[in-house]
């Protein structure tokens, strides 16, 4: 990506929430899926040029707020996210995000934008790459046990790029059901509404589990597996917060996003230091194998990773540019002498304003 940066007239590309939406909507949400994929796919490609770490978390008792940061030699890219569940009582969404990308050689920052619904589509657009080494190549029912605001989203990824087309669907709240089936009338995939867990998961290729509450949970447990299933746990992403038993884990091959951020938050959290893993980035890269024979049972334990966003704004920044998306901003300070800060006040030629 070629910098838009020129001595004195340095702007950063703003992509507010609707601006967002409409160019989302503008290329088709398929397209957008479809493309962050991609460039996932080409940046883990590309795992030892980043320099990585794990996220920065400060939890409270309703929820936690965290920054996710990570860099190559060209650009730097940090998401801002939350996750409280009891969100909805006050009429805001359990996640919210924005991310920065910016030029490494000046620090100058060229996307600032809304990443609250590209969140939603990068991590879909991850577990589908996943699963397309991860699950059987026959898999076409997928469980979805959690059916909240990333629910449509993972529902459209497994369908477009693992081929799935039935989905078996259960949340604790019905009515977030009946929204999912609502939204995706039309879509092709056929779809039941089940009256819990258990009746979800029986007879899934793959579950794929997106809750959101706060706590320890067994949401899948290990007398509901089946001779080569996948799952793909997205839900359990901070500490104290899980959703497979121990059992689930001991009795499948797991891979994650980046291991020392995945035994901290991950599901993987319950098992010891040296429980054995694997990076999906090794899987895609040809280093390691990913499913190895149809009756394996696999999980992704999936906790966002920050390359996954640097993927998102990558794509978002040229989506925008060739759109022409968004506006520009004066989002820091850049015009006359860079060495005279003081200059912008507009306070050296007007005589006692400064005076003490």
């Amino acid at each position: 990506m070629q910098s838009t940066i020129h001595a004195g007239s340095a702007r950063t590309l703003f992509l507010d929430a609707p601006a967002v939406a409409r160019l989302i909507a503008g290329k088709g949400l398929q397209q957008c899926i479809a493309g962050i994929a991609e460039a996932i796919r080409a940046d883990f490609l590309r795992w030892p040029d980043f320099v990585k770490s794990p996220r920065s978390a400060s939890h409270c008792p309703q929820g936690v707020i965290e920054l996710m940061p990570v860099s190559d030699a060209t650009l730097f890219g940090f998401k801002y996210v939350n996750g409280h569940p009891g969100n909805l009582r006050f009429g805001l969404p359990t996640v919210m995000a924005f991310g920065v990308l910016a030029e490494m050689k000046t620090g100058m920052p060229l996307l600032l934008c809304d990443l609250t619904l590209p969140t939603a589509l990068r991590t879909a657009a991850m577990s589908a790459l996943a699963a397309v080494d991860l699950a059987r190549k026959d898999s076409r029912v997928m469980a979805l046990i959690g059916n909240g605001a990333q629910s449509e989203f993972q529902a459209l990824a497994f369908r477009d790029l693992v081929g799935i087309d039935e989905l078996r669907l259960y949340d604790i709240d019905p009515a977030a059901t009946r929204k999912l089936m609502r939204n995706l009338e039309g879509s092709g995939l056929r779809m039941h509404a089940c009256a819990g867990i258990a009746e979800a998961v029986r007879g899934a290729d793959i579950v794929t589990t997106v809750t959101a509450d706060k706590r320890n949970a067994t949401i899948v447990s290990d007398d509901m597996l089946a001779p080569g299933m996948h799952i793909n746990a997205v839900g359990g992403d901070c500490p104290g917060k899980t959703e497979l038993s121990p059992a689930v884990l001991a009795a499948a091959s797991v891979f994650v996003e980046y291991a020392p951020q995945t035994r901290i938050e991950g599901d993987i959290q319950q098992m010891p230091a040296d429980f054995p893993v694997t990076e999906i980035w090794q899987v895609l890269a040809g280093a390691q194998p990913g499913r190895r024979h149809d009756k394996e049972i696999t999980v992704f334990d999936s906790v966002g990773f920050a390359l996954e966003d640097y993927s998102a704004l990558r794509f978002l920044h040229a989506a925008a540019l060739e759109t022409d998306a968004g506006e520009e901003i004066s989002l820091v300070g850049t015009a006359g002498d860079p060495r005279d800060l003081f200059a912008s006040l507009g306070l050296a030629a007007r005589p006692g304003l400064v005076a003490a």
